[in-house]
């Protein structure tokens, strides 16, 4: 074993000879190398440690501590928190590897071909560019932001990553969708500003339809005035009345205008309200009439009476 240590000492530095003639470096020159690509790799860590402290002090700061209420700040603070990070990183570790390769070779030549090659590149990856760009444009105009629920591109979902070339979608299914920006012609913001719940009630036509309004207006004040869903309205119900005809009753239509976001969850818990309440006063709902024709039938014929025996 002893025998083994000064072959493998010799042969580790013969490995290391070799290498240091491939870069034509002197063993004081490849310690002063050896020191700055450790230096250089230590800032990069040190810089990405000060980006994501930035982030972190981003969502701090828009953090107004109102519970699960997220308020359109937020939303806009976690989608720049996270495009500095893309976008930190990113920079970072590029100029971490183009400032190593520079310690072994002289880049500024290489830098022109690159700028070239870059150019021809963009020919070809123009779908590509199309995408940054797009990006660039939707951050400046503030179309949406994380937590936004939007349609695009044929896709619905809840905005959960933003990037300068794709957002990522999550629908009711939990469904991921990775849209390129350079795909989203159109775009519908469903949490922008307000939002509003559009809830069509159907009732028999047997019903009085002034007392049927007269009772979603009441329950709809009430459901206004509770103090666990006060908050997530933007502006009173408004019971707008009968909404059209159809085959199996009347439609009345109420609009509920509500915080951005909540518009599901208050239209549903409206529809659970307005069931207890049209069942309390006695309110038929819409139900389909089916009418069943009873035809007459024809009286059967008296059988024919049988011949008695012996009878002339």
């Amino acid at each position: 074993m002893k025998g083994l240590l000064p072959i493998l000492e010799y042969d580790l530095r013969s490995v290391l000879d070799s290498i240091l003639a491939l870069f034509d470096l002197k063993p004081a020159i490849a310690r002063q190398v050896g020191v700055n690509v450790v230096a250089i790799w230590l800032l990069t860590w040190i810089g990405w440690q000060l980006v994501k402290l930035l982030s972190r002090r981003i969502v701090a700061i828009a953090d107004d501590h109102h519970g699960e209420a997220v308020s359109f700040r937020e939303k806009r603070a976690h989608t720049v928190a996270q495009l500095l990070k893309s976008v930190g990183r990113g920079a970072l570790l590029t100029l971490a590897v183009f400032l190593t390769l520079n310690q072994f070779f002289n880049l500024t030549a290489l830098l022109s071909w690159a700028a070239v090659l870059g150019l021809a590149i963009s020919f070809g990856t123009q779908s590509l560019v199309k995408d940054y760009f797009a990006g660039f444009f939707i951050l400046l105009e503030n179309q949406f932001v994380v937590g936004d629920s939007i349609t695009a591109a044929g896709k619905s979902g809840i905005v959960e990553r933003l990037t300068l070339r794709t957002v990522r979608l999550r629908d009711i299914e939990g469904t991921v969708h990775i849209i390129p920006n350079g795909q989203i012609t159109t775009l519908s913001n469903k949490t922008r500003g307000w939002s509003r719940a559009v809830v069509d009630i159907g009732v028999s036509y047997d019903n009085n339809i002034d007392r049927v309004i007269a009772v979603l207006q009441e329950e709809a004040d009430a459901f206004n005035a509770d103090a666990a869903w006060a908050a997530r309205f933007d502006a009173p119900p408004d019971v707008l009345g009968v909404e059209s005809f159809g085959d199996t009753g009347v439609t009345v239509r109420i609009l509920l205008r509500t915080k951005p976001g909540a518009q599901s969850a208050v239209a549903r818990e409206f529809r659970r309200r307005v069931l207890i309440g049209l069942e309390r006063e006695g309110i038929k709902g819409a139900r389909a009439l089916q009418t069943i024709a009873v035809m007459p039938q024809p009286a059967a014929p008296a059988p024919a009476a049988s011949p008695i025996p012996g009878a002339e």
